[in-house]
């Protein structure tokens, strides 16, 4: 009789218990004063005004480094020539 349902059955239900866990509170040592719990933060309004302008400099940067990437693989660039060639090519406007 085959073990391996019942050990991957008790593995799947261990592995669900710890899917929805919250993350684990750091514990403190002994000797050590306890933290201050930190006051929740107060809710920031929002506007899409400050949400588009991020998304609209992700996408310029992506763009720029997609080019940077192909004109280095055109030049035949690899290891600390290619890292060296990427970081001038996207940080000059």
């Amino acid at each position: 009789m085959s073990t391996c349902p019942a050990v991957c059955l008790l593995l799947y239900a261990v592995a669900g218990g710890f899917a929805g866990a919250p993350p684990a509170q750091i514990a403190e040592t002994p000797g050590t004063p306890a933290a201050a719990t930190p006051a929740p933060a107060a809710a920031k309004p929002t506007s899409a005004a400050p949400a588009a302008a991020p998304s609209a400099d992700a996408a310029a940067k992506h763009a720029k480094r997609t080019a940077c990437l192909k004109e280095a693989k055109a030049k035949k660039l690899v290891g600390a020539d290619k890292t060296s060639f990427l970081k001038g090519c996207t940080t000059v406007p």
